[in-house]
């Protein structure tokens, strides 16, 4: 049932990932539902739910998402930076988060997927300091756009991107932010999910 689901997702989003990758996002799922029970990484118990919510709607911004050297900050128990990785083995996808269960879980992961183009980081995001900087930053976690800037610009190549994954509902004033400028705004269509995404791309203002 969950295969067939994602299996009409990745259809209806075009992309056609190999046998291995479809595994590996299944055993994504099953190991975020098993350290649930107990890490609480997610408040969605329900696996279909999860699929669509979670997996689902993280591959949504696979088609828009061209950095090749890309940080996922604040990525919980790994979304959407687990399935971009798994999507894109050829780039280097790192996970970023400062709560030691969900780490513990990412290295759990990384571990069993055996994915190589990760490295999963425990750190407050200000506090770290990368040895190289990065072309993209993703996330879906930051409250508004502002402070996702304010909180990675120091990890952020200068002509690097900010990817920026939100609910319709958080809409913000994009006209009020001074240090950037908006690229392009993607809605996003989330199979099996009824409610609007949008992926916003930022660069710094010149």
């Amino acid at each position: 049932m969950l295969r067939t689901k994602l299996e009409q997702a990745l259809e209806q989003l075009s992309l056609s990932l190999s046998e291995a990758q479809v595994q590996a996002l299944l055993a994504y799922l099953s190991l975020m539902q098993k350290w649930n029970q107990t890490y609480n990484l997610t408040a969605i118990r329900d696996p279909e739910e999860m699929l669509v919510k979670h997996i689902i709607d993280s591959l949504a911004v696979v088609p828009y998402v061209d950095s090749e050297r890309l940080i996922d900050v604040g990525t919980g128990g790994g979304l959407p930076g687990v399935v971009l990785a798994i999507v894109f083995p050829e780039r280097q996808i790192d996970l970023l988060d400062s709560n030691h269960k969900k780490t513990r879980f990412l290295v759990q992961v990384k571990g069993v997927l055996g994915l190589q183009n990760t490295q999963v980081i425990h750190s407050r995001v200000e506090q770290y300091q990368p040895e190289s900087l990065y072309d993209g930053v993703i996330s879906r976690a930051f409250a508004s756009i502002e402070d996702m800037v304010h909180w990675t610009q120091h990890l952020l190549q200068p002509d690097g991107v900010w990817w920026a994954m939100k609910g319709q509902k958080e809409a913000e004033d994009l006209t009020q932010l001074h240090s950037v400028k908006v690229e392009s705004v993607m809605p996003l269509t989330v199979p099996f999910l009824a409610a609007e995404r949008t992926l916003i791309k930022l660069k710094r203002a010149d």
